[in-house]
């Protein structure tokens, strides 16, 4: 069995549309485990450190004025597979691509707008836990 933890956040599309509560309960009915989880307004400077690894893109600036525009719901996932399992969850970054019944397909609004991020590797989730939650 390969437990693993993977971050998860409501971004602050979906938390400011009411999603929060409905997004919570999919993560659990989907066998997670929330190990941690805090509501919180992202500062400029913990939104460029995060998205560092974008920082010469296009969408860098525009992403972090979105991902600071509000509170956001920040998660540390855990349950077998967890990166793999939290991915399929969240749906196609687009939600008119996603899947039905995936949270973007439900609760997304656009490829900028999408509810959701989840880390794409083991060692980015470790990475990405390990920014907001430091001592997991």
């Amino acid at each position: 069995m390969n437990i693993e933890k993977t971050c998860a956040i409501i971004k602050p599309d979906a938390v400011a549309s009411g999603f929060t509560g409905p997004i919570i309960a999919l993560i659990e009915n989907s066998g997670f485990v929330i190990k941690h989880m805090e509501k919180k307004q992202l500062s400029t400077a913990e939104a460029e450190g995060f998205y560092e690894v974008h920082k010469a893109r296009f969408f860098f600036r525009e992403l972090v004025d979105f991902m600071t525009s509000g509170p956001c719901v920040i998660m540390v996932l855990e349950r077998q597979d967890a990166v793999a399992a939290w991915r399929d969850l969240m749906g196609a970054t687009n939600p008119a691509e996603a899947r039905l019944g995936t949270l973007r397909n439900l609760f997304g609004a656009d490829v900028g707008k999408n509810a959701t991020h989840g880390s794409d590797s083991a060692e980015n989730a470790a990475g990405e836990t390990a920014y907001f939650f430091p001592r997991d």
